[in-house]
């Protein structure tokens, strides 16, 4: 499809439609655009929806969504390491050494 000299992608119509209020209808890009041609992962992709409306729609409690999303990416990517666990030896008197 071209649309001034420019070729449009039939996907990119997809993109104009926002079902249930207009908190991105000012954005250049809308989140779920940017996220899907960039083929971000869920949890990434979620924060980066909630960082972008907040001021529009739920203000703290989107940017507390956006970091509950992050701190899922960082469990996901960089776990924690497992720590030994101490197993407490007492010696004949029944001391923890």
């Amino acid at each position: 499809m071209l649309l001034n000299n420019s070729v449009v992608y039939v996907s990119d119509e997809i993109y104009k439609k926002q079902v249930g209020g207009n908190h991105y209808r000012s954005m250049v890009i809308q989140p779920s655009e940017f996220i899907n041609r960039n083929n971000i992962p869920f949890a990434e992709g979620n924060a980066i929806k909630y960082l972008c409306r907040h001021k529009q729609k739920n203000q703290k409690e989107d940017l507390l969504k956006a970091k509950h999303y992050i701190d899922m990416a960082i469990d996901r990517d960089y776990p924690a390491p497992v720590k030994e666990e101490i197993k407490e030896k007492k010696n004949s008197w029944g001391f923890v050494k």
